[in-house]
């Protein structure tokens, strides 16, 4: 019973908190009543086919302004979450995420680089140097034998290094246009969401948290061990590059639509694990849940806490470091397991 209630609240928090960011905003606050009446009027829109019909002022900021924000916020959230959940049971290691494995900062390069040098799509070039990063992490990690916990953290903070150097470059090469939007988009930039933003990260995101989610039950057996993998006929190589494939081109999708928002997926698999337990059957939607659902109230909280907007990036490394430091300490005794 209190797991199926568990359950039930997955699905109804999310709804809750998208229909109280529709009420917050800088444009002022929107009534409960009001919201109810806008959303009722749109819903009769819709299925009268009167999509063409002029919208007033409240309208235009409700369903072009605010509604994408939400959305693609929900999708990143979810994305980066289940990203850090998936990547934590593949390494074994609790503190590993997609910032602290340098797919963050390589799949940042790699979107700034197309912003500068557009040759390529952004998601494509992000997404691609997200592989090069972790692939490099593991490479550097990588003993012949096995990869233990310090080592892979510490290769991805000098991979995540390197990148930022790069990235540095390419900010210092920008012009002074393109350079305040590559700053503003490095600390997690949800104010430039739009449908067309929404519309292009849909399929990779969307697509990706299905496939994870089609491969969730193999997840517990990659935890397990790769012995223990191999002992009930699953080879553990193939599935951990398809899944590290698809975490990676979830988390450089969602970095090409924001910008980088930093050690998130580090902290909303932890909420996830004490709230369900380790369970990655469950695991993964409770990611998804809880991941889109908190950068939600991070960034309602970010847009009301002053009158101007604060990067929600700035808001997850505050609450994303001390955690850091508490599961490094916590896991000193592992560190060379």
């Amino acid at each position: 019973m209190q797991q199926r209630l568990k359950i039930l609240l997955l699905v109804l928090m999310p709804l809750v908190v998208l229909f109280f960011s529709l009420s917050l905003g800088s444009t002022g606050y929107i009534g409960i009543l009001d919201l109810t009446h806008y959303t009722w009027m749109a819903v009769q829109r819709f299925w009268s086919e009167m999509l063409g019909e002029s919208y007033t002022d409240t309208e235009t900021i409700l369903w072009q302004v605010r509604l994408p924000r939400i959305l693609l916020t929900f999708m990143v959230g979810a994305a980066l979450a289940v990203s850090g959940g998936v990547l934590q049971a593949i390494f074994r290691n609790p503190i590993v995420d997609p910032f602290s494995l340098g797919i963050s900062s390589g799949a940042a390069f790699g979107a700034a680089l197309s912003m500068l040098i557009p040759l390529i799509p952004i998601n494509l070039s992000a997404f691609l140097f997200g592989v090069l990063a972790v692939g490099i992490t593991y490479l550097v990690s990588y003993s012949g034998v096995r990869t233990s916990l310090i080592t892979m953290v510490l290769s991805g903070m000098i991979i995540t290094g390197v990148f930022t150097a790069f990235l540095t470059i390419l900010q210092y090469l920008s012009d002074p246009y393109k350079l305040q939007a590559i700053v503003q988009w490095t600390m997690g930039n949800l104010h430039t969401a739009s449908w067309d933003k929404v519309q292009t990260a849909f399929l990779p995101i969307g697509g990706g948290l299905a496939a994870i989610a089609a491969l969730r039950w193999k997840l517990n057996l990659l935890a397990l061990g790769d012995q223990e993998a191999l002992a009930v006929g699953v080879n553990p190589r193939n599935i951990k590059f398809i899944i590290v494939g698809l975490a990676t081109m979830i988390t450089a999708s969602a970095v090409a639509s924001v910008g980088m928002i930093s050690l998130f997926g580090l902290i909303v698999p932890h909420i996830s694990r004490i709230v369900f337990g380790p369970n990655n059957q469950i695991g993964v939607f409770a990611n998804m849940s809880i991941g889109g659902t908190f950068l939600l109230l991070i960034d309602d909280f970010s847009r009301a806490v002053m009158p101007f907007e604060i990067p929600v990036g700035v808001f997850t490394m505050i609450l994303g470091a001390p955690l850091f430091i508490y599961l490094m300490r916590k896991n000193a005794v592992n560190w060379n397991a």
